[in-house]
């Protein structure tokens, strides 16, 4: 170790906990692995790269240079604690060769000296490195050369996924967030981490965030709170634009969540608009601003008199949601539940305004079938709001409930029928009283049973035909790489629940250990894309993410003993205990001890 590296064995000075990324850590990791070159990580400013790579480095020995505004015409200025005196650049590089690791933090920031040092060091595999730049602004010559030169291996981060951020959302709040409001902040930031922070504190600080006793979650309602970030983020964008521009963009502001026909505006102007990014058109002709924080920002701008003007009709949305409706039933019916737009329906909810429960029993029977079991259950709940005593929304509740291990009680309210007592069965761990249950004259019901193992049952009554049949088929003959294929369609019509147990299915059919392995991975990586979901297919795919002592320990957890307990049975440190069940929460997707014992009931 140099005098100029060290060794990080702390934890990372940031209350806010990492989460998800598992493939990018890994990769990152890889990277700086002995024998490799390193890597260099891009995405636009505040999607966490920094936050990644130091994880990745965490524990190791390495040295660190960050680029800076101030300091980009002051020659190596990045790296003037690692270079005494005033080096030139063969001395440079050859001061530098001793270090192990370098992480090149906010690489697009370096002087042209810096940046020219970094691609010496690359061109010379003097020692490995580590360096991240934001690919939404201009970049030096010498860094981007790195990847393009093939000097580097990149890595494009992305934006963290919706399932991720909503567990984010959950440690900024203070507690569990409800699903509309995770998704509105994941839509409103779109990746911005730094965005998703300021946010959250707004909706702390000014206490915007309700917390429900039904549900335990915290919520947030109504318009969003305009921070300095949200400005910033805004203003440069939306000040460009001329006074006929401005006009169009705010009628557009005060139609949301409608659009606007093009007709209706003026066309030069939103040509303009289009080219510099900032309203979008679709192939009908309908006009919409191009990201969700303008229209907040638009309208929070315009003066009281002219916010009359331009405000919309009471109730004009209800033809427009009527529309949504149909649409999406339309889409199950053609068992195609692929992202559908929806706008509406999303904009009454953050807003306060009451939901007609026929719309939400169809938002949750769609949430349902795509596998996002808490959305479902959040639609069901927004119905029954409207009309507490909704058969439909009632039903819902029920079966995403059940399909996420929870069980709600009857209240007599709707007779349960026999989907919801097949997985309130399930729920209970009577897998032979669940399919007791199963309706046979009920296309839905009978791919329950295929789904929980017992395909006779449907094989020859779903009638061989549709992505549902070829799943029945599949696992009635035993067929593993059949059943794989059966996945991907479901997959590629937006079942990822159902793909994901057919997929766990094929695992145990597989005789290739390798064909075996390739199910099981396919199988958690769309497993991950439906958090909460908790079905038998799914039990052991998911158990066997965990290390044997984590199955042990989680074992106990979920018969009732506390962690002291668990420690004294195995020998280990109340501590160790709590670590091995943080570290299993965190792969199976569960919150807290209380969802163990639905998991390990169900067969591996």
């Amino acid at each position: 170790m140099t005098p100029y590296e060290h060794r990080d064995t702390q934890p990372l000075d940031d209350p806010w906990p990492f989460t998800g990324r598992a493939d990018e850590l890994d990769l990152v990791s890889r990277s700086v692995a002995a024998g490799r070159p390193g890597l260099v990580v891009t995405g636009p400013a505040g999607r966490g790269k920094t936050r990644l790579v130091l994880e990745a480095v965490r524990g190791t020995d390495w040295a660190r240079v960050t680029g800076t505004p101030a300091a980009r015409r002051i020659p190596l200025a990045a790296f003037a604690h690692l270079l005494p005196g005033t080096p030139t650049l063969p001395r440079a590089l050859r001061l530098l060769s001793g270090t192990r690791l370098l992480l090149v933090d906010d690489a697009h920031l370096l002087d042209d000296a810096s940046a020219a040092l970094v691609h010496q060091l690359a061109v010379h595999a003097r020692t490995r490195l580590l360096v991240v730049a934001a690919d939404d602004t201009d970049v030096p010559e010498a860094i981007s050369r790195l990847w393009t030169g093939e000097l580097l291996p990149r890595l494009a981060l992305e934006p963290l996924p919706s399932e991720d951020t909503a567990r984010l959302v959950a440690a900024g709040a203070g507690g569990a967030v409800d699903p509309f409001t995770a998704h509105r902040l994941h839509r409103l930031c779109q990746g911005d981490l730094r965005l998703l922070r300021d946010l959250l504190g707004a909706l702390r600080e000014r206490g915007l965030l309700t917390y429900d006793r039904d549900t335990g979650e915290r919520s947030w309602r109504g318009p969003l709170p305009l921070t300095d970030a949200v400005r910033d983020r805004a203003a440069p964008a939306l000040e460009r634009a001329r006074a006929e521009e401005r006009e169009a963009l705010e009628r557009l502001a005060f139609a949301e969540p409608l659009p606007l026909d093009a007709d209706a505006l003026d066309l030069r102007a939103l040509e303009d608009l289009e080219a510099d990014g900032l309203v979008r058109a679709d192939e009908r002709g309908a006009v919409r601003l191009a990201h969700p924080l303008h229209g907040p920002a638009l309208r929070a701008a315009t003066g009281v008199l002219r916010a009359r003007r331009l405000a919309p009709a009471p109730r004009r949305y209800e033809p427009a949601l009527h529309a949504e409706q149909a649409a999406l039933a339309r889409g199950i019916d053609r068992a195609d539940v692929r992202d559908l737009p929806a706008p509406v329906g999303e904009w009454l909810v953050e807003h306060g305004i009451p939901v007609p429960a026929g719309y939400a029993a169809v938002r949750a029977r769609l949430c349902r079938l795509r596998g996002e079991m808490r959305q479902a259950l959040a639609w069901a709940r927004e119905g029954l709001r409207a009309a507490p005593r909704d058969s439909a929304c009632r039903t819902e509740l029920l079966l995403a409930a059940a399909q996420c291990g929870e069980t709600v009680p009857g209240d007599g309210t709707a007779a349960p029928g026999a989907r919801a007592a097949t997985w309130r069965a399930v729920t209970s761990g009577d897998l032979a009283g669940a399919l007791r249950c199963v309706d046979p004259c009920d296309p839905a019901s009978l791919y329950d049973a295929v789904r929980l193992g017992a395909p006779e049952r449907a094989v020859e009554r779903l009638g061989g035909r549709g992505p549902f049949a070829r799943h029945a088929d599949a696992l009635a003959r035993r067929d593993g790489a059949a059943l794989d294929r059966a996945a991907e369609e479901l997959e590629q019509r937006g079942f990822l629940l159902f793909a994901a147990e057919a997929h766990a299915q094929a695992v145990r059919l597989h005789r290739d250990p390798g064909a075996a392995r390739s199910s099981r991975m396919r199988a958690l990586a769309l497993a991950r894309r439906c958090p909460g979901a908790r079905t038998p297919a799914l039990g052991g795919l998911v158990l066997g993410e965990l290390t044997a002592r984590q199955r042990q320990i989680v074992a106990l957890a979920a018969a009732g003993l506390s962690n002291r307990q668990i420690a004294e049975r195995l020998t280990l440190s109340v501590r160790t205990v709590g670590n091995h069940l943080h570290s299993a929460y965190t792969r199976l997707g569960a919150g807290d001890r209380t969802a163990l014992p639905a998991l390990v009931a169900q067969p591996a």
